[in-house]
């Protein structure tokens, strides 16, 4: 899901002069637990996981077990669905929790979605929503939509919260780094989809997030800020993905609060912090 957010700094804030920001979020993956318990055949393992895989679910872990008294099969099975959102709302849910307090010197203009689910959470912020669904539609057609809802606002940044799309070339040079961008992974490795997957295979030490401007090639714009945390051989992809979750929105949070207050400079695909 994708989730383009706005807000501009208060012009009561020292570095305001009428500034703005845009952010966005998008889908995310979550564990999701299947219980069964019916009269036992043959078949119903293959039966079962493969109605998962082609609803494009990854199975994490899988126990069944068949009581011979009584005939009946029992299994638990935990996988990892994508399209539900929220690890998005948690990161949106934060910024939000942060602007209410002040933390990050900006007035938040709108939540715009693709879908309708975090107009609640928007509202409950007393923060406008905007839905644009893309069904239907190509990715330039979409970000026409998102341009043009966009363009009045005149945002300073559009900050992508895990947004799972690549951006076209077109919408890149429409705000030239003015595209913010929150990675689970300690760029450079690991870049696009599934970061913690591909870290659990080379089996990491440490996880980590990055913060970064976007740019025309993927996850190589100029890095603004980076955190790690340590892990171990027991984590799984799912064990990384949730331990990540709290440090990429510290990343993401700290992030626009050294943007907001003027911190950063570019030079070529560099960052300069003054922190």
């Amino acid at each position: 899901m994708e989730v383009p957010t706005q807000f501009p700094r208060p012009l009561d804030s020292p570095w305001a002069l009428g500034e703005s920001f845009a952010v966005s979020a998008p889908q995310a993956s979550l564990e999701h637990v299947l219980l069964v318990d019916c009269p036992d055949k043959p078949g119903l393992v293959h039966a079962i996981t493969g109605v998962l895989f082609r609803a494009g679910a990854n199975v994490v872990s899988n126990h069944e077990f068949v009581d011979a008294e009584s005939q009946r099969f029992f299994m638990r099975t935990a996988c990892l669905g994508i399209g539900n959102a929220e690890a998005s709302r948690a990161e949106i849910a934060d910024l939000l929790v942060r602007h209410a307090y002040g933390e990050l010197g900006a007035v938040i203009l709108a939540v715009v979605s693709n879908h309708d689910n975090l107009r609640p959470l928007a509202e409950k912020f007393s923060v406008p929503f905007h839905h644009v669904p893309h069904a239907g539609l190509g990715r330039e057609e979409h970000e026409r939509l998102l341009q043009a809802l966009l363009g009045p606002m005149a945002p300073d940044y559009i900050v992508l919260a895990k947004y799972m799309r690549i951006l076209s070339p077109r919408f890149v040079s429409a705000w030239p780094n003015r595209i913010v961008n929150i990675h689970h992974s300690f760029l450079p490795a690991f870049v696009g989809a599934r970061p913690y997957h591909q870290a659990f295979q080379r089996g990491v030490k440490v996880i980590g997030a990055t913060a970064h401007f976007v740019s025309d090639q993927l996850d190589e714009g100029p890095i603004i800020m980076q955190q790690v945390i340590p892990m171990d051989h027991s984590y799984t992809p799912h064990d990384l993905a949730r331990a990540g979750r709290d440090i990429e929105r510290t990343v993401l949070a700290n992030s626009l609060k050294l943007l907001n207050e003027d911190r950063v400079f570019l030079c070529a695909n560099r960052t300069i912090i003054f922190d």
